[in-house]
């Protein structure tokens, strides 16, 4: 096919420097264009809006709603001859299956599946240094670039090799930098079924804690290979090759149950 449109959109805010990392790599693969949200927009998941406001920007369009907001927007009006929607580079990794309907930057991927439109969302993962608390570290725009080079690849060699006839999207995640060699490995991989939620109460307020990202640090994580957590931590770039639509899974029981309802 010719150059391919892209969709560019995150959910950390289109003044993100992982966001320009991504929309400068995809330069040399295609045609980006902007459409991602005015300010930060992290952990939203498919949220949605009814309506939002619109600013032109220097690389398309800056949107006051969610990652959701701008693919929608994007697709059915603002550049709906778009080939494909890139989302990210996320500051953090989204690991695990539970991360999915959870993070922004996946659910942008998600939503363009629904169109029909192949996606890819991408993030770096980013330690945390000691007791430094993850919203005040702010990697420069060079700390996406293992990311924003593995997306800007697989756009290129996707599209017109059948990746996407049998997958909705991908859901890519690059290692820290200083735990990668120069050019990290791409692997396959499936989401980590880990799940380390905790939740203390001190009789006033309730503190959510994710505990993987300490054990990801320490490289305590009980991940078998084939996993995207092991991949990342192992130094490796993870494509996970996702569907949108949830699974069914019909079965004899339920049947019966559903049956009996009016009985």
């Amino acid at each position: 096919m010719s150059e391919p449109r892209i969709l560019v959109t995150n959910d950390d805010g289109i003044e993100s420097p992982g966001f320009r990392a991504l929309y400068d790599a995809l330069e040399a693969v295609g045609d980006p264009i902007a459409v991602a949200p005015y300010s930060n927009q992290s952990a939203v998941g498919r949220a949605r809006s009814f309506e939002a406001t619109v600013h032109e920007y220097e690389l398309g369009y800056a949107v006051e709603g969610t990652p959701v907001d701008c693919v929608i927007a994007g697709v059915e009006a603002l550049c709906p001859d778009v080939d494909m929607v890139v989302a990210g580079c996320n500051k953090g990794a989204n690991l695990g299956a539970y991360v999915m309907g959870r993070s922004g930057t996946v659910s942008a991927a998600v939503e363009a599946a629904f169109f029909d439109v192949p996606a890819i969302a991408v993030s770096q993962y980013v330690p945390t240094d000691g007791d430094e608390e993850f919203e005040n570290i702010s990697p420069p725009k060079e700390a996406y670039a293992d990311a924003s080079e593995a997306a800007a690849y697989l756009v290129e060699q996707s599209l017109d090799t059948g990746v996407f006839d049998e997958v909705d999207y991908l859901n890519v995640n690059a290692p820290a930098p200083d735990d990668a060699p120069e050019r990290p490995e791409m692997v396959v991989t499936d989401p980590s079924p880990l799940y380390a939620m905790t939740a203390d109460f001190d009789g006033d307020t309730i503190r959510l804690e994710d505990k993987v990202w300490q054990r990801m640090q320490n490289g305590d994580i009980p991940d078998e290979n084939g996993t995207d957590r092991r991949a990342v931590v192992d130094g490796k770039i993870s494509v996970s090759p996702l569907t949108a639509p949830h699974s069914v899974e019909r079965h004899d029981r339920l049947d019966d149950v559903a049956a009996t309802y009016n009985l």
